[in-house]
């Protein structure tokens, strides 16, 4: 099963085009390709919200290369919610995360 994250935001059109391209930054990192994939949003209250499903293969890279080092959390799923968190945050995105499945 893919771990999926739950992003919202007030901005869609502007915040997708980072998280995209935060994503993609990441994949090279983690020198894989088709390591996630965005859901199509839906809008509810003022807010989008759309899916982030990153792939077991990029969540095991993850975990191990180190580079989660630091991410608060007691659980794994946590550990990677807070870690995509700052990651987007450090890329420009001021999406909102939240961890749906892992």
């Amino acid at each position: 099963m893919m771990p999926l994250f739950q992003l919202s935001t007030r901005i869609y059109d502007e915040e997708i085009l980072l998280v995209k391209k935060a994503m993609t930054e990441l994949e090279t990192i983690c020198n894989i390709k088709e390591g996630y994939q965005i859901s199509d949003p839906f809008t509810k209250a003022g807010w989008t919200f759309f899916n982030l499903k990153i792939t077991m293969e990029m969540a095991s890279i993850i975990e191990k290369s180190g580079i989660m080092d630091g991410a608060l959390g007691y659980k794994i799923g946590e550990q990677l919610k807070n870690f995509l968190g700052h990651f987007l945050e450090s890329k420009g995105s001021q999406v909102r995360i939240r961890q749906i499945n892992y």
